[in-house]
């Protein structure tokens, strides 16, 4: 039987932390899985395809809960998706995802690699994570013999009834015969987890509930096993809008894509109704002085931003760089300077010597995702250099606007800032 209801009372560790800081959606059985994780240490693993060199805040969900996996005694296993990231997650997307050739992938799951060491302990010992490539399986599976010892456990008529696909069909957009094979392949992942390394959980975000529930029935039907499946809330802010999205685009946990201080500020500018919940989620503080924080009203909510900004930042990108972003925003926000951390642009100097103008300026520091996009900041009052308002967009900037250190500040609201310098 499955059960998506979450019990009142759990016995076990993780169940009892996740439940609290609100990580738990589904469970295909609640009273079951709290037994087993009071009996013994027990496995369990997240997939990450490898569409990007880096994951976004999305997924950061399913990062921290595998952080608290691991705190509570039991083991992580990280599925890196090198095969399945050819046929591409047909969950909730509107069109296939663009193929990716083999060094891609590659290149890709080199990225990611690098986030869960800050987050996650890898080795050798009993709760000691690790990390695997499902393309070590799938790349030796041949054709026929999944046919007939995979396939044939998998309904048609209930997979065309799994909102991944449903939604697809009953929109008329295509989906192919390579995605449709997907949510086959990862309940086969499943599987051959369970028998390399005795893994009996998989987790993910409610998106991927149908997905997980075909890996429970693939393993009982395939080697009598009792798997089980947990999902995480798919995260939107109060607004609405999907959690790892702004305007700027993702918000990446590597920081070649995003820095430190970007990042920083992510979170900083997290909404009222936002900060308590997040707290839960994307820091490690008590719960009782999260609960102090929640209660904040007014302007005093602000402190609790600041700290939820640097508590995340410090899990993603480590102590001395949240607190350099924190002291860079206290420079920028609060005393009118401009921090080292935030973002800079280094153009050539005879641009600056001959003059260039102020909305190409914007432009080019990513201010202004174009030259027309600058121009309409500018009119609205809404840019600022070194502090000041920009009244005309056809102002040119030039040597003298410079500060002794060879940089201009760019402001664009009272919330992005970037530094240009002087290549």
């Amino acid at each position: 039987m499955l059960d998506d209801g979450v019990m009142s009372t759990p016995r076990s560790l993780f169940l009892s932390a996740a439940i609290e800081r609100g990580f738990v959606h589904q469970c295909t059985d609640f009273e079951a899985f709290d037994a087993r994780l009071d009996e013994r240490r027990v496995t369990a693993y997240v997939g990450y395809d490898c569409t990007a060199d880096s994951l976004h805040v999305g997924s950061l969900v399913s990062i921290m809960l595998l952080r608290l996996w691991q705190r509570c005694g039991h083991r992580p296993i990280v599925l890196m998706g090198g095969g399945t990231t050819r046929i591409g997650d047909p969950s909730f997307r509107d069109t296939a995802r663009p193929l990716l050739d083999d060094a891609e992938i590659r290149h890709n799951m080199a990225g990611i690699r690098q986030i869960f060491t800050k987050f996650i302990a890898f080795g050798d010992g009993p709760t000691d994570a690790v990390m695997v490539n499902n393309a070590d399986w799938l790349d030796e599976l041949r054709y026929i013999p999944v046919l007939r010892d995979v396939g044939r456990h998998f309904s048609v008529n209930r997979m065309l009834t799994q909102d991944s696909i449903r939604l697809r069909l009953e929109r008329e957009q295509p989906l192919s015969f390579l995605e449709f094979n997907y949510p086959v392949l990862q309940a086969y992942d499943f599987v051959e987890l369970a028998r390399r390394f005795d893994c009996e959980v998989q987790i993910g975000g409610s998106d991927q509930w149908g997905n997980i529930v075909g890996g429970v029935e693939l393993g009982r039907r395939m080697d009598g096993r009792t798997l089980y499946g947990l999902t995480t809330p798919l995260l939107t802010t109060a607004a609405g809008d999907k959690m790892g999205k702004t305007a700027q685009g993702a918000v990446w946990l590597n920081a070649e894509r995003l820095s430190p201080y970007e990042y920083w500020q992510f979170w900083r500018n997290t909404e009222d109704a936002d900060v308590g919940r997040f707290l839960r989620l994307f820091t490690e503080l008590p719960i009782d002085e999260i609960a102090r924080l929640e209660r904040l009203q007014d302007g005093e909510i602000n402190e609790a931003k600041k700290i939820l900004a640097t508590e995340a930042t410090a899990l993603c990108h480590g102590r001395a760089a949240a607190d350099a972003a924190a002291d860079t925003a206290r420079a920028v926000f609060e005393e009118g300077g401009a921090g080292e951390d935030l973002p800079q642009t280094e153009l050539p100097r005879d641009l600056f010597e001959r003059g260039i103008a102020v909305f190409e300026l914007f432009s080019r520091a990513g201010l202004a995702a174009s030259n027309g996009e600058a121009r309409r900041l500018i009119r609205s009052g809404g840019a600022r250099i070194n502090d000041a308002v920009v009244r005309d967009e056809m102002r040119v900037v030039r040597l003298a606007d410079l500060g002794p250190d060879g940089a201009v500040k760019l402001s664009a609201g009272r919330k992005r800032h970037a530094l240009v310098r002087l290549l």
